[in-house]
C-alpha cells in the first residue's frame, strides 16, 4: 500500500489535446423498453428527458489517443451486440482495444438494446436502433476529434449522500432497497476540463449510484437522475457535464422505485448541487493545496497554502486480464426449456435474462474479466464491465491514496454482479443473479492492485 503524503492533496492534472462530443440517442417511441420484471407494460409511451451520448477524446503528446464514450443506456444482455458496436468504433477510428472505454449510465428507464428481444412487443425496432447507436457513436467521437483543443484535465473529490446501501434484510429475507442501518460510499469525484486560457470547457461526474429512481410503474424513457443532474450543473456552468457510473453494485437512492418524475428530478438535483458545491473550492487552476509550515500560536498550527502545479503529459494505457471462476450453471438448453414452459410474466422475464447471460458465457468454466487501466497524469482510471460492489472502489482508493482514481462500472460489456464473498451464504439478488463464483470480487480487487502497480512502473506497455 502507498503511504499517504499528508502534506499535499491528491490531485491528478493532465495536459493534452482534448475534444468533446455530444449527441441525442433517444429512440423512437414504441421500441421494447421493459426493464423491470414487475412492469405490466412493454413499451414506453413518452419521453421524460432525452437520452444522450457524450465523448471525451484525449490526445496526449507522446501517447495514442484515449476515448471515453458515455451513453444513457441500461446494460447489455447480449455480448455480441456490445462487441459489434465497440468493434465498429475500433475499426472506424483505427484504435486498439486499450484506447476506448464505452460505458453506460445504467438507467433502468431506457430502451432494450438486446437484439434477441426482437420477438418482444416493439422488438422489431431494436436492430435499427442498434445501428442508429453505432452511427451516433461514430459521429460523437468524430465531433470530439474534430474539435480538439490544447487543454488540461483536473480531478477533485467531494461527497454526496444520494447513494444509500440497498441490501436490506427484513425478517430473514433479503430485499433490494434502502437500508438505513448500513453505511454507503458517498465519494464524489469530479473532473474539470479547461482550455489553455483556463476557461472551463466541461465537467465530469464520477459517482456510484444505481439510476433506479424510476421503476416498474414508469412508462417514460429517461436517463433517470443523471438527466436532471446534468441540467442542474449545465444551467449554472454553461458547459457539458459527463456522467461516469462508479462501482455501485450495492448503492441506490433512498427514494426510488417511483413513478413521479418530480422525485426522480429531486434525486438528480441533489447530485447536481453536490457537484456545484464541490466546484466552489476548485477555481485555483494549476495550483494545489500543500503543507506550507508549522506555526507556533496558542496551539501548534499546520499552515497550508497554494503551490503551482506542474501538469503532466504522461498517459499510459493497459488492459489487465483477470481470471475468476464461474458457478456450476445449468445448460443453455435447460434454461430455455424452463423459459418456454413458464407462463408467469415476472418469472419468464427473469429466465430470459438468465438465458442471455448463460448464452454470453457459453461453455467456459472460468471468466476472463478485462480491466481497462489508464494513467492520466497523477490520476488512474479503472473500468470494467460488471456491477462491482462499492468496496471495490473504496479498497483500491485506500491502497493508492496519492492517486485520484476514477472507477467505472458497465464499461465495454456486461455480465453480472460482483458481490463480496460473505454474501454468498445469503439468498440475495446480487448473488443468485450473478454467474460468478464466491471470491470473484476479491480476486478482481487483488488483481486490480497488481495491474495498477504495473501501470505505475516505467516498463508499462500499450496492449
Amino acid at each position: 500500500m502507498e503511504q499517504k503524503d499528508p502534506r499535499k492533496e491528491t490531485i491528478g492534472g493532465l495536459q493534452a489535446q482534448i475534444g468533446l462530443g455530444q449527441c441525442d440517442i433517444t429512440p423512437t417511441l414504441g421500441i421494447y423498453s421493459r426493464n423491470w420484471g414487475a412492469a405490466t407494460f412493454d413499451q414506453a409511451v413518452g419521453v421524460h428527458q432525452p437520452l444522450l451520448m457524450h465523448c471525451l477524446y484525449m490526445a496526449p503528446v507522446d501517447s495514442p489517443p484515449a476515448i471515453i464514450l458515455t451513453a444513457d443506456l441500461g446494460w447489455w444482455k447480449n455480448a455480441e451486440d456490445e462487441r459489434a458496436l465497440r468493434f465498429a468504433l475500433l475499426d472506424h477510428f483505427n484504435l486498439t482495444a486499450s484506447q476506448l472505454v464505452f460505458t453506460l449510465s445504467h438507467t433502468h428507464a431506457g430502451p432494450a438494446i438486446c437484439s434477441t428481444d426482437i420477438h418482444q412487443p416493439g422488438g422489431e425496432l431494436i436492430p435499427p436502433y442498434l445501428e442508429f447507436l453505432k452511427t451516433q457513436a461514430i459521429s460523437c467521437v468524430q465531433q470530439a476529434k474534430d474539435g480538439l483543443f490544447e487543454g488540461s484535465l483536473h480531478w477533485s473529490y467531494g461527497v454526496c449522500d444520494l447513494a444509500c446501501n440497498r441490501d436490506l434484510e427484513l425478517n430473514g429475507e433479503y430485499l433490494i432497497g434502502f437500508n438505513p442501518l448500513k453505511e454507503a460510499d458517498h465519494t464524489l469525484l469530479l473532473g474539470r476540463v479547461y482550455d489553455n486560457t483556463e476557461k472551463l470547457q466541461a465537467v465530469i461526474c464520477n459517482y456510484a449510484c444505481h439510476p433506479t429512481s424510476f421503476a416498474h410503474e414508469n412508462e417514460l424513457l429517461s436517463p433517470d437522475f443523471v438527466g436532471e443532474m446534468r441540467y442542474t450543473v449545465e444551467a449554472v456552468l454553461k458547459v457539458p457535464c459527463l456522467f461516469l457510473q462508479g462501482a455501485s453494485g450495492d448503492l441506490a437512492p433512498k427514494r426510488q422505485y417511483v413513478k413521479d418524475p418530480a422525485l426522480v428530478e429531486a434525486n438528480g438535483r441533489q447530485l447536481g448541487y453536490a457537484v456545484l458545491s464541490t466546484l466552489v473550492q476548485e477555481d485555483h487552476i494549476g495550483q494545489r493545496w500543500v503543507f506550507d509550515k508549522a506555526l507556533i500560536s496558542g496551539a501548534p498550527l499546520a499552515c497550508w497554502n497554494f503551490q503551482k502545479q506542474v501538469l503532466s503529459t504522461e498517459f499510459k494505457q493497459l488492459v489487465h486480464t483477470v481470471n475468476v471462476p464461474y458457478k456450476n450453471l445449468p445448460s443453455l438448453e435447460a434454461i430455455f426449456e424452463e423459459y418456454e414452459s413458464c407462463t408467469e410474466r415476472v418469472m419468464k422475464d427473469r429466465l430470459w435474462r438468465k438465458y442471455n447471460t448463460r448464452k454470453t458465457i457459453g461453455d467456459q468454466r472460468e471468466a476472463t474479466i478485462p480491466v481497462w487501466l489508464w494513467k492520466m497524469g497523477d490520476a488512474i482510471l479503472v473500468a470494467q464491465a460488471n456491477e462491482a460492489y462499492s468496496c471495490y472502489q473504496s479498497i483500491i482508493r485506500a491502497e493508492f491514496p496519492n492517486h485520484t482514481i476514477v472507477f467505472i462500472n458497465i464499461a465495454n460489456g456486461y455480465v453480472g454482479y460482483l458481490a463480496p464473498a460473505e454474501l454468498y451464504d445469503k439468498d440475495i439478488y446480487a448473488v443468485w443473479q450473478s454467474p460468478y463464483e464466491r471470491g470473484s470480487l476479491e480476486i478482481l480487487i487483488e488483481q486490480t492492485k497488481l495491474g495498477i502497480q504495473t501501470l505505475l512502473t516505467d516498463e508499462t506497455r500499450l496492449d
